[in-house]
Protein backbone atom coordinates (compact mmCIF):
# COMPACT_ATOMS: atom_id res chain seq x y z
CA UNK A 1 0.00 0.00 0.00
CA UNK A 2 3.05 2.27 0.74
CA UNK A 3 4.68 1.64 -2.34
CA UNK A 4 1.49 2.53 -4.31
CA UNK A 5 0.64 5.78 -2.68
CA UNK A 6 4.08 6.76 -3.14
CA UNK A 7 3.39 6.15 -6.96
CA UNK A 8 1.28 7.90 -6.97
CA UNK A 9 2.39 10.61 -5.42
CA UNK A 10 5.11 10.96 -7.89
CA UNK A 11 2.81 10.63 -10.83
CA UNK A 12 0.90 13.50 -10.03
CA UNK A 13 4.03 16.06 -8.60
CA UNK A 14 5.07 14.85 -12.40
CA UNK A 15 2.07 15.48 -14.00
CA UNK A 16 1.09 18.97 -12.45
CA UNK A 17 5.32 20.15 -13.40
CA UNK A 18 5.35 21.41 -9.56
CA UNK A 19 8.15 20.89 -7.19
CA UNK A 20 6.24 20.65 -3.99
CA UNK A 21 6.90 16.81 -3.24
CA UNK A 22 10.55 18.44 -2.11
CA UNK A 23 8.83 19.22 0.87
CA UNK A 24 7.43 16.36 1.64
CA UNK A 25 9.98 13.63 0.85
CA UNK A 26 13.45 14.00 2.62
CA UNK A 27 15.26 14.10 -0.24
CA UNK A 28 19.14 13.37 1.98
CA UNK A 29 21.16 16.41 2.97
CA UNK A 30 22.17 18.44 0.19
CA UNK A 31 20.37 16.23 -2.24
CA UNK A 32 17.89 17.25 -4.98
CA UNK A 33 14.83 15.16 -6.98
CA UNK A 34 16.61 14.50 -10.39
CA UNK A 35 19.96 15.33 -11.80
CA UNK A 36 22.29 13.85 -13.21
CA UNK A 37 26.58 13.03 -13.01
CA UNK A 38 28.00 13.83 -15.98
CA UNK A 39 32.17 13.77 -16.38
CA UNK A 40 33.80 16.01 -14.67
CA UNK A 41 36.34 16.74 -17.25
CA UNK A 42 37.79 19.11 -14.68
CA UNK A 43 41.31 17.25 -14.10
CA UNK A 44 43.12 19.68 -17.24
CA UNK A 45 42.48 22.22 -15.71
CA UNK A 46 41.91 22.51 -11.98
CA UNK A 47 45.54 22.32 -10.94
CA UNK A 48 46.64 25.60 -13.49
CA UNK A 49 47.13 28.54 -10.69
CA UNK A 50 45.04 31.97 -12.67
CA UNK A 51 47.56 33.75 -15.08
CA UNK A 52 46.96 36.82 -16.75
CA UNK A 53 46.07 36.53 -20.66
CA UNK A 54 48.17 38.69 -22.68
CA UNK A 55 46.61 42.09 -23.57
CA UNK A 56 45.52 41.61 -27.45
CA UNK A 57 45.53 44.16 -30.54
CA UNK A 58 42.05 44.94 -30.19
CA UNK A 59 39.35 44.83 -27.56
CA UNK A 60 35.91 44.90 -28.51
CA UNK A 61 33.15 45.63 -25.75
CA UNK A 62 29.47 44.88 -26.60
CA UNK A 63 27.23 47.13 -24.93
CA UNK A 64 24.89 44.73 -23.68
CA UNK A 65 26.92 42.12 -21.73
CA UNK A 66 23.40 41.68 -19.18
CA UNK A 67 19.68 41.46 -19.13
CA UNK A 68 17.75 44.70 -19.42
CA UNK A 69 18.48 48.15 -21.06
CA UNK A 70 21.12 47.68 -23.70
CA UNK A 71 23.96 50.36 -22.90
CA UNK A 72 24.45 53.41 -25.15
CA UNK A 73 28.23 54.66 -25.80
CA UNK A 74 29.42 57.72 -24.12
CA UNK A 75 32.43 57.57 -26.47
CA UNK A 76 33.16 59.14 -29.89
CA UNK A 77 35.41 57.58 -32.24
CA UNK A 78 38.88 58.84 -32.58
CA UNK A 79 38.62 59.52 -28.84
CA UNK A 80 41.09 58.18 -26.36
CA UNK A 81 39.62 56.01 -23.44
CA UNK A 82 41.32 55.54 -20.14
CA UNK A 83 41.62 52.14 -18.06
CA UNK A 84 38.66 51.86 -15.64
CA UNK A 85 36.85 55.07 -18.06
CA UNK A 86 32.64 54.51 -18.81
CA UNK A 87 32.58 53.86 -22.85
CA UNK A 88 28.80 53.08 -22.09
CA UNK A 89 25.62 53.30 -20.06
CA UNK A 90 21.77 54.36 -19.97
CA UNK A 91 19.44 55.73 -17.55
CA UNK A 92 17.54 52.17 -16.15
CA UNK A 93 17.34 50.71 -13.08
CA UNK A 94 17.93 47.11 -14.60
CA UNK A 95 21.20 47.61 -16.89
CA UNK A 96 24.79 47.87 -15.91
CA UNK A 97 27.82 50.35 -17.28
CA UNK A 98 30.08 49.04 -19.53
CA UNK A 99 33.98 50.29 -18.50
CA UNK A 100 37.03 50.42 -20.84
CA UNK A 101 39.65 47.48 -19.59
CA UNK A 102 42.24 49.35 -20.97
CA UNK A 103 44.43 52.71 -22.28
CA UNK A 104 43.68 53.23 -25.94
CA UNK A 105 41.72 54.99 -28.63
CA UNK A 106 38.13 53.86 -30.20
CA UNK A 107 38.52 53.45 -33.28
CA UNK A 108 35.26 51.91 -33.96
CA UNK A 109 31.29 51.84 -32.81
CA UNK A 110 28.84 49.23 -34.86
CA UNK A 111 27.45 46.33 -34.56
CA UNK A 112 29.26 42.95 -33.36
CA UNK A 113 28.63 39.29 -32.99
CA UNK A 114 28.58 38.36 -29.33
CA UNK A 115 28.69 34.87 -27.96
CA UNK A 116 24.79 34.47 -27.67
CA UNK A 117 24.98 34.68 -31.65
CA UNK A 118 23.23 38.22 -31.95
CA UNK A 119 24.23 41.58 -33.04
CA UNK A 120 24.62 44.44 -30.75
CA UNK A 121 26.40 47.79 -30.48
CA UNK A 122 29.93 47.36 -29.62
CA UNK A 123 33.03 49.66 -28.80
CA UNK A 124 36.20 48.29 -30.34
CA UNK A 125 39.47 49.88 -28.60
CA UNK A 126 42.78 50.04 -29.87
CA UNK A 127 45.57 49.44 -26.70
CA UNK A 128 48.01 51.84 -26.30
CA UNK A 129 51.75 50.17 -26.44
CA UNK A 130 51.85 50.76 -22.46
CA UNK A 131 49.48 49.44 -20.25
CA UNK A 132 49.52 49.69 -16.16
CA UNK A 133 46.96 47.09 -15.68
CA UNK A 134 47.24 48.14 -11.28
CA UNK A 135 46.07 51.86 -12.27
CA UNK A 136 42.26 53.10 -13.13
CA UNK A 137 39.62 55.17 -13.08
CA UNK A 138 38.29 54.63 -9.52
CA UNK A 139 34.08 54.46 -9.09
CA UNK A 140 33.39 56.99 -7.17
CA UNK A 141 29.49 56.88 -5.50
CA UNK A 142 27.71 57.24 -1.86
CA UNK A 143 27.02 54.01 -0.85
CA UNK A 144 27.73 50.40 -1.51
CA UNK A 145 24.28 49.90 -3.46
CA UNK A 146 25.52 52.95 -5.78
CA UNK A 147 29.46 51.61 -6.03
CA UNK A 148 27.95 48.25 -7.27
CA UNK A 149 25.75 49.87 -9.77
CA UNK A 150 28.93 52.22 -10.89
CA UNK A 151 31.35 49.78 -11.45
CA UNK A 152 28.82 47.77 -13.80
CA UNK A 153 28.65 44.51 -11.89
CA UNK A 154 26.37 41.27 -12.94
CA UNK A 155 25.95 38.17 -12.29
CA UNK A 156 29.27 36.51 -13.21
CA UNK A 157 28.33 33.03 -13.12
CA UNK A 158 26.06 33.36 -16.77
CA UNK A 159 23.07 35.29 -15.61
CA UNK A 160 24.56 38.80 -16.09
CA UNK A 161 21.62 40.21 -13.87
CA UNK A 162 22.54 43.35 -13.06
CA UNK A 163 23.80 42.83 -9.38
CA UNK A 164 22.65 46.33 -7.78
CA UNK A 165 18.81 45.20 -8.47
CA UNK A 166 19.52 42.06 -6.70
CA UNK A 167 20.96 44.51 -3.59
CA UNK A 168 17.19 45.85 -3.72
CA UNK A 169 14.99 43.18 -1.61
CA UNK A 170 11.47 44.77 -1.10
CA UNK A 171 9.77 45.54 2.16
CA UNK A 172 7.86 42.45 1.55
CA UNK A 173 10.77 39.67 0.64
CA UNK A 174 13.43 40.65 3.52
CA UNK A 175 16.45 38.34 2.81
CA UNK A 176 17.84 36.33 5.84
CA UNK A 177 20.23 34.48 4.32
CA UNK A 178 22.97 35.53 1.58
CA UNK A 179 24.03 32.19 -0.61
CA UNK A 180 27.43 32.48 -2.36
CA UNK A 181 27.22 30.32 -5.60
CA UNK A 182 30.84 28.04 -5.62
CA UNK A 183 29.30 24.77 -6.99
CA UNK A 184 30.50 25.07 -10.22
CA UNK A 185 28.80 21.63 -11.41
CA UNK A 186 29.25 22.15 -14.81
CA UNK A 187 31.58 20.07 -16.68
CA UNK A 188 35.32 21.33 -17.78
CA UNK A 189 34.80 24.68 -16.06
CA UNK A 190 37.23 25.43 -12.97
CA UNK A 191 37.59 29.15 -12.88
CA UNK A 192 35.43 29.45 -9.80
CA UNK A 193 37.44 26.83 -8.05
CA UNK A 194 40.64 28.74 -8.85
CA UNK A 195 39.37 32.47 -7.83
CA UNK A 196 37.86 30.31 -4.52
CA UNK A 197 41.24 28.74 -3.38
CA UNK A 198 43.73 31.92 -4.91
CA UNK A 199 41.88 34.99 -3.04
CA UNK A 200 39.35 33.04 -0.61
CA UNK A 201 39.94 36.40 1.30
CA UNK A 202 37.81 38.19 -1.22
CA UNK A 203 35.24 35.90 -1.45
CA UNK A 204 34.42 35.41 1.91
CA UNK A 205 34.65 39.73 1.95
CA UNK A 206 32.24 39.95 -0.94
CA UNK A 207 29.92 37.44 1.69
CA UNK A 208 30.13 40.03 4.15
CA UNK A 209 29.36 43.08 2.52
CA UNK A 210 26.54 41.54 0.93
CA UNK A 211 24.86 40.38 3.79
CA UNK A 212 25.77 44.05 5.23
CA UNK A 213 24.14 45.86 2.18
CA UNK A 214 21.21 43.67 2.31
CA UNK A 215 20.68 43.20 6.24
CA UNK A 216 21.28 39.30 6.24
CA UNK A 217 21.35 37.17 9.45
CA UNK A 218 23.58 34.37 7.65
CA UNK A 219 25.81 33.88 5.29
CA UNK A 220 26.91 30.45 3.42
CA UNK A 221 29.26 29.82 1.02
CA UNK A 222 28.01 26.06 -1.19
CA UNK A 223 30.88 24.45 -3.12
CA UNK A 224 30.38 20.71 -4.30
CA UNK A 225 32.21 18.50 -2.33
CA UNK A 226 34.63 17.41 -5.18
CA UNK A 227 36.74 20.71 -4.30
CA UNK A 228 37.86 19.33 -0.86
CA UNK A 229 41.17 22.23 -1.47
CA UNK A 230 38.68 25.52 -2.09
CA UNK A 231 36.50 24.09 1.17
CA UNK A 232 39.58 24.43 3.23
CA UNK A 233 40.99 27.43 1.71
CA UNK A 234 37.40 29.41 2.16
CA UNK A 235 37.30 28.10 6.28
CA UNK A 236 40.49 29.15 6.81
CA UNK A 237 39.14 32.53 7.08
CA UNK A 238 36.02 32.59 6.80
CA UNK A 239 35.26 32.73 10.62
CA UNK A 240 31.96 34.06 12.66
CA UNK A 241 28.74 35.03 10.26
CA UNK A 242 30.06 33.06 7.45
CA UNK A 243 29.39 29.08 6.83
CA UNK A 244 31.13 27.24 4.30
CA UNK A 245 28.94 24.25 3.20
CA UNK A 246 30.53 21.07 1.23
CA UNK A 247 27.47 20.14 -0.87
CA UNK A 248 27.18 16.52 -2.72
CA UNK A 249 28.31 16.49 -5.86
CA UNK A 250 25.25 16.57 -8.41
CA UNK A 251 24.43 18.35 -11.56
CA UNK A 252 22.68 21.12 -11.40
CA UNK A 253 23.72 21.79 -7.60
CA UNK A 254 24.45 24.88 -8.40
CA UNK A 255 21.27 25.93 -9.62
CA UNK A 256 19.80 29.14 -7.76
CA UNK A 257 16.25 27.21 -6.90
CA UNK A 258 18.32 23.65 -6.16
CA UNK A 259 21.06 26.01 -4.07
CA UNK A 260 18.01 27.52 -2.23
CA UNK A 261 16.63 23.64 -1.39
CA UNK A 262 19.82 22.53 -0.36
CA UNK A 263 20.23 25.19 2.08
CA UNK A 264 17.14 26.08 3.35
CA UNK A 265 15.00 23.42 2.33
CA UNK A 266 12.85 26.03 1.04
CA UNK A 267 11.35 25.77 -2.31
CA UNK A 268 10.73 28.29 -4.91
CA UNK A 269 6.27 28.71 -6.08
CA UNK A 270 5.46 28.07 -8.95
CA UNK A 271 5.75 31.88 -10.39
CA UNK A 272 7.60 33.03 -7.83
CA UNK A 273 10.85 34.64 -7.55
CA UNK A 274 13.74 32.89 -5.56
CA UNK A 275 13.43 36.10 -3.15
CA UNK A 276 9.77 34.82 -2.00
CA UNK A 277 12.45 32.34 0.18
CA UNK A 278 14.15 34.65 2.15
CA UNK A 279 17.57 33.90 0.10
CA UNK A 280 19.26 36.21 -1.94
CA UNK A 281 21.91 33.65 -4.31
CA UNK A 282 25.54 35.51 -6.22
CA UNK A 283 28.34 33.55 -8.01
CA UNK A 284 30.86 33.80 -5.92
CA UNK A 285 33.09 35.52 -8.75
CA UNK A 286 30.38 38.05 -8.38
CA UNK A 287 30.68 38.34 -4.63
CA UNK A 288 34.64 39.16 -5.34
CA UNK A 289 33.85 41.89 -7.46
CA UNK A 290 31.42 43.41 -5.42
CA UNK A 291 34.50 43.04 -2.37
CA UNK A 292 36.89 44.92 -5.52
CA UNK A 293 34.90 47.48 -6.14
CA UNK A 294 33.99 48.72 -2.75
CA UNK A 295 37.27 48.48 -1.23
CA UNK A 296 39.12 49.59 -3.94
CA UNK A 297 37.28 51.65 -6.43
CA UNK A 298 37.22 49.11 -8.96
CA UNK A 299 35.45 48.55 -12.16
CA UNK A 300 34.50 44.88 -13.32
CA UNK A 301 36.78 45.29 -16.46
CA UNK A 302 38.40 41.32 -16.28
CA UNK A 303 37.07 38.01 -14.81
CA UNK A 304 39.07 34.35 -14.82
CA UNK A 305 38.38 32.27 -17.51
CA UNK A 306 38.92 28.72 -18.03
CA UNK A 307 39.60 28.14 -21.27
CA UNK A 308 39.99 23.91 -21.79
CA UNK A 309 38.94 20.88 -24.10
CA UNK A 310 41.43 20.32 -27.36
CA UNK A 311 43.52 23.17 -26.40
CA UNK A 312 47.34 23.09 -26.61
CA UNK A 313 47.61 24.97 -23.49
CA UNK A 314 44.39 24.56 -21.04
CA UNK A 315 44.16 26.69 -18.03
CA UNK A 316 42.79 29.22 -16.08
CA UNK A 317 43.26 32.86 -17.44
CA UNK A 318 42.46 36.42 -16.56
CA UNK A 319 41.20 37.92 -19.43
CA UNK A 320 40.55 41.69 -20.11
CA UNK A 321 36.44 42.12 -21.36
CA UNK A 322 36.46 42.66 -24.72
CA UNK A 323 39.00 39.88 -26.09
CA UNK A 324 38.19 38.10 -28.78
CA UNK A 325 37.95 34.39 -28.49
CA UNK A 326 39.54 33.71 -31.55
CA UNK A 327 43.33 35.62 -29.60
CA UNK A 328 42.20 33.88 -26.19
CA UNK A 329 42.67 30.74 -28.03
CA UNK A 330 45.92 32.07 -29.96
CA UNK A 331 47.41 32.85 -26.67
CA UNK A 332 46.48 28.81 -25.37
CA UNK A 333 48.39 27.63 -27.93
CA UNK A 334 45.44 27.10 -30.51
CA UNK A 335 43.23 23.93 -30.82
CA UNK A 336 44.34 20.53 -31.32
CA UNK A 337 42.94 17.45 -32.82
CA UNK A 338 39.25 17.51 -34.36
CA UNK A 339 36.93 20.16 -33.25
CA UNK A 340 33.58 19.62 -33.14
CA UNK A 341 32.22 22.60 -31.50
CA UNK A 342 33.73 25.86 -29.61
CA UNK A 343 31.21 26.61 -26.15
CA UNK A 344 31.14 29.98 -24.52
CA UNK A 345 30.34 28.60 -21.16
CA UNK A 346 29.90 24.89 -19.85
CA UNK A 347 28.93 22.33 -22.12
CA UNK A 348 25.44 21.64 -20.61
CA UNK A 349 23.89 25.69 -20.49
CA UNK A 350 26.80 27.32 -23.27
CA UNK A 351 26.01 28.35 -26.58
CA UNK A 352 27.88 27.46 -29.52
CA UNK A 353 29.43 29.48 -30.74
CA UNK A 354 28.77 30.50 -35.16
CA UNK A 355 32.34 32.84 -34.95
CA UNK A 356 36.03 32.79 -32.84
CA UNK A 357 35.72 36.57 -33.44
CA UNK A 358 33.23 36.86 -30.94
CA UNK A 359 34.23 38.55 -27.33
CA UNK A 360 34.69 37.54 -24.06
CA UNK A 361 32.23 39.23 -21.86
CA UNK A 362 31.55 39.86 -18.58
CA UNK A 363 29.22 36.15 -17.94
CA UNK A 364 31.84 34.40 -20.13
CA UNK A 365 32.93 31.74 -17.82
CA UNK A 366 34.94 29.94 -19.87
CA UNK A 367 35.72 28.60 -23.73
CA UNK A 368 35.77 24.53 -24.23
CA UNK A 369 36.69 23.58 -27.58
CA UNK A 370 34.82 19.84 -27.83
CA UNK A 371 36.14 17.18 -30.03
CA UNK A 372 34.81 15.75 -32.68
CA UNK A 373 33.63 12.62 -30.55
CA UNK A 374 31.87 14.95 -27.57
CA UNK A 375 30.09 17.61 -29.68
CA UNK A 376 26.09 17.33 -29.32
CA UNK A 377 24.23 15.04 -32.37
CA UNK A 378 23.17 17.74 -35.10
CA UNK A 379 19.60 18.32 -34.83
CA UNK A 380 18.57 16.85 -38.18
CA UNK A 381 19.85 13.68 -36.20
CA UNK A 382 17.01 13.25 -33.73
CA UNK A 383 14.73 10.39 -33.66
CA UNK A 384 10.63 10.72 -32.20
CA UNK A 385 10.46 10.29 -28.85
CA UNK A 386 9.60 6.92 -27.06
CA UNK A 387 8.06 8.02 -24.01
CA UNK A 388 10.85 6.09 -22.07
CA UNK A 389 10.89 8.69 -19.20
CA UNK A 390 14.36 9.16 -19.16
CA UNK A 391 13.94 13.06 -19.06
CA UNK A 392 11.54 13.20 -16.84
CA UNK A 393 13.08 11.10 -13.98
CA UNK A 394 16.54 14.06 -14.54
CA UNK A 395 14.42 16.77 -14.61
CA UNK A 396 15.43 18.85 -11.01
CA UNK A 397 12.03 21.03 -11.18
CA UNK A 398 9.65 18.04 -11.99
CA UNK A 399 8.41 18.84 -15.26
CA UNK A 400 7.51 16.77 -18.41
CA UNK A 401 10.27 17.86 -20.65
CA UNK A 402 9.11 14.49 -23.32
CA UNK A 403 5.39 16.76 -23.75
CA UNK A 404 6.73 19.57 -23.41
CA UNK A 405 9.16 19.41 -26.92
CA UNK A 406 6.95 17.00 -29.01
CA UNK A 407 4.08 19.87 -28.41
CA UNK A 408 6.49 22.65 -29.42
CA UNK A 409 7.89 20.36 -32.43
CA UNK A 410 4.26 20.99 -33.63
CA UNK A 411 4.17 24.36 -32.66
CA UNK A 412 1.18 23.80 -30.19
CA UNK A 413 2.29 26.92 -28.02
CA UNK A 414 -1.19 25.90 -26.20
CA UNK A 415 -0.40 22.66 -25.39
CA UNK A 416 3.28 23.08 -24.48
CA UNK A 417 2.24 25.72 -22.13
CA UNK A 418 0.21 23.51 -19.87
CA UNK A 419 3.32 22.02 -18.66
CA UNK A 420 4.79 24.90 -17.34
CA UNK A 421 7.78 25.18 -19.37
CA UNK A 422 8.73 28.34 -17.87
CA UNK A 423 9.56 26.44 -15.02
CA UNK A 424 12.51 25.32 -16.87
CA UNK A 425 16.16 26.41 -15.65
CA UNK A 426 17.53 24.90 -18.89
CA UNK A 427 20.02 23.12 -17.22
CA UNK A 428 20.44 20.55 -19.96
CA UNK A 429 19.44 17.12 -17.94
CA UNK A 430 16.93 16.21 -20.52
CA UNK A 431 18.85 16.80 -23.65
CA UNK A 432 21.83 14.49 -21.73
CA UNK A 433 19.74 11.52 -21.06
CA UNK A 434 17.82 11.21 -24.04
CA UNK A 435 18.08 8.33 -25.79
CA UNK A 436 17.23 9.29 -29.24
CA UNK A 437 18.92 12.96 -29.54
CA UNK A 438 15.93 15.04 -29.09
CA UNK A 439 16.83 18.69 -28.74
CA UNK A 440 14.54 19.31 -25.74
CA UNK A 441 16.53 22.16 -24.26
CA UNK A 442 15.77 24.09 -27.48
CA UNK A 443 12.69 23.01 -27.86
CA UNK A 444 11.97 23.96 -24.42
CA UNK A 445 12.78 27.42 -25.01
CA UNK A 446 10.69 28.13 -27.81
CA UNK A 447 7.91 27.23 -25.81
CA UNK A 448 9.00 29.58 -23.11
CA UNK A 449 9.57 32.05 -25.94
CA UNK A 450 6.04 31.43 -26.86
CA UNK A 451 4.74 31.49 -23.53
CA UNK A 452 5.90 34.71 -22.61
CA UNK A 453 5.19 36.67 -25.98
CA UNK A 454 1.65 35.54 -26.06
CA UNK A 455 0.77 35.60 -22.70
CA UNK A 456 0.44 31.38 -22.83
CA UNK A 457 -0.94 30.43 -19.40
CA UNK A 458 -1.40 26.71 -17.94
Amino acid sequence: MRTICVCLVLYISRSIGSTWLQGVVDLGKGAFKGGIHPPDRKAATAGCPVQWAPVPARLVLPMSQHLGAPCVPTVEKGQHVGRGEVIGSVDALVSAPVHSPVDGEVTAIGPWLTTGGTRVTAVTITPDAEQDLESYVRVQADDARAIVRAAGIVGMGGATFPTMVKLMPSADTPVDTVILNGCECEPFLTCDHRLMLEMPEKVVEGARKITEIVGASRAVICLEDNKPDAVEALRRVAGDGVEVRALPTHYPQGAEKQLIWAILRKEVSHGKLPATTGALVHNVATAAAIADAIDTGRPLMERVVTVTGNVARPGNYRVLLGTLVSDLLEYAGGTVGEVGRVIAGGPMTGPALASLDVPVAKGTSGIVVLPLKDAAPRVEDDQPCIRCGRCSESCPMFLLPYAIGNYAARGDWNGAGRFNPLDCIECGCCSFVCPTNRPLVQLIRLAKAAAMLKGVKP
